[in-house]
């Protein structure tokens, strides 16, 4: 039933920007967590940038003051707005929504998600 679709990666030189989309059905994006999380070859799954269901936002530390999370409900959607990239943010990146049950979930800013997109690939060139 519920289904989230990324679009909007791609490949870019360091310093450039991207704005990831997520559209949202099946689940209201203003009732729950909704956040995106990225996965490079090798590493962990990590939890990049939150916004509850109160619009309050989280971000990892590396990304600080260069991503910015939003939504907008009338749209049912989440994006992710990426300025000053580096090459160490290249990664799959996916859309989350927090989900009760199920096994395959990760907590990230209180918020326990369950729910994913297919990712969308992000790549950054020196």
């Amino acid at each position: 039933q519920v289904q989230l679709v990324e679009s909007g990666g791609g490949s870019v030189q360091a310093g450039g920007s991207l704005r990831l989309s997520c559209a949202a059905s099946g689940i209201t994006t203003s009732n729950y967590c909704m956040g995106w999380f990225r996965q490079a070859p090798g590493k962990e799954r990590e939890g990049v940038a939150v916004i509850d269901r109160f619009g309050t936002t989280t971000y990892a530390q590396s990304v600080k003051g260069r991503f910015t999370i939003s939504r907008d409900n009338a749209k049912n959607s989440l994006y992710l707005q990426m300025n000053s990239l580096k090459p160490e943010d290249t990664a799959m990146f996916y859309c989350a929504a927090a989900k009760y049950g199920g096994s395959e979930v990760s907590w990230f800013a209180g918020c326990r998600f369950g729910y994913w997109g297919q990712g969308t690939q992000v790549t950054v060139s020196s």
